[in-house]
């Protein structure tokens, strides 16, 4: 199989594993950075159980927390392309597009009776400079540029989804984890340790691509090379 089995997703309940997913992602690094998490271990679960029924009459802080996840990995992948080489930008550019258009949609079906939704706007390689020079300038060949990329966006990833499921993450932190990692990636500086191992933790996005890739059934080659460079780099962390 491959990604095209994923253009079969359109309904809420095609997205009840993936928003599980997303959520054990963001538990795990939340808790093993101390981060207060509150109830959201059983909100995670009602959102799971609403999206699996189909359901979208869900209380508020429910259907924020779907909204951030969908949304997040609605807009995540177009400014990521950007970071990696034009063949592989081009290549994906059409599958991501639609995948977007799926996520957004169902996403807007959680989003109607809230006051204010928060779209992410993650970095694209012109908005993180070192030197005055984009940061994905410092680095070569496409596993160092993957690398780079995801340990920028995945980190906003999660502030952004944490945060509007109610988990209090440092603002401050989130800052100074920020600007380390982008000089430790380009070369230009040291991760102090609980930055360190903040990354570790948000490296575990490899179990993220291994858990989307086998509830989906994909057996996609494209999410294996994924999760070998997220995994190999979670380890050399």
């Amino acid at each position: 199989m491959s990604l095209l089995r994923l253009f079969g997703l359109f309904r809420p309940e095609h997205f009840a594993d993936w928003y599980r997913i997303g959520a054990e992602y963001v538990l795990t690094v939340s808790e093993g950075m101390g981060f207060g998490v509150g109830d959201f271990p059983l909100r995670a679960e009602e959102a799971t159980a609403a999206l699996r029924a189909g359901r979208t009459e869900v209380p508020p802080e429910i259907a924020r927390s779907i909204a951030a996840d969908l949304l997040a990995d609605a807009t995540f992948s177009a400014p990521y392309l950007e970071w990696m080489p034009l063949w592989y930008e081009l290549a994906l550019v059409g599958p991501v597009s639609y995948a977007e258009l799926r996520l957004r949609r169902v996403a807007r079906r959680y989003t109607r009776d809230l006051a204010h939704v928060s779209v992410p706007r993650f970095s694209r390689p012109q908005d993180v400079l070192v030197g005055g020079r984009p940061a994905v300038s410092y680095v070569s060949g496409f596993a160092r540029r993957f690398v780079l990329a995801d340990a920028v966006l995945h980190l906003e990833w999660y502030a952004h989804v944490a945060r509007e499921s109610g988990i209090r993450v440092p603002s401050g932190f989130v800052e100074r984890a920020r600007e380390e990692t982008v000089a430790y990636y380009t070369g230009h500086g040291e991760l102090s340790d609980d930055v360190r191992h903040f990354q570790r933790l948000l490296f575990a996005d490899d179990e993220w691509v291994r858990d989307i890739d086998d509830a989906y059934d994909l057996d996609s080659a494209l999410f294996g090379l994924w999760e070998r460079l997220l995994t190999r780099e979670r380890e050399r962390l």
